[in-house]
């Protein structure tokens, strides 16, 4: 199934099992824990002025709102 088909049924791309198994194990490897919530994603300091938080959130809003059509 390609790319767009899968975004048009709602489909997750396939990952062989072999894959899989490579994909868990780097994370085990990594030591990766799911986020537990939005706190766990917080850090100081991303942005280094107001400015450059006002153009992040302006540049989300209206990629959010840009497919709503």
């Amino acid at each position: 199934m390609s790319e767009s088909a899968q975004h048009a049924t709602g489909g997750t791309p396939y990952v062989s099992p072999r894959g899989r198994a490579l994909v868990d194990q780097l994370l085990r490897d990594k030591n990766v824990q799911p986020v537990q919530s939005a706190d766990d994603l917080a850090c100081d300091g991303l942005f280094e002025t107001d400015e450059e938080l006002a153009e992040f959130l302006e540049y989300t809003y209206t990629e959010r709102r840009a497919n709503l059509v």
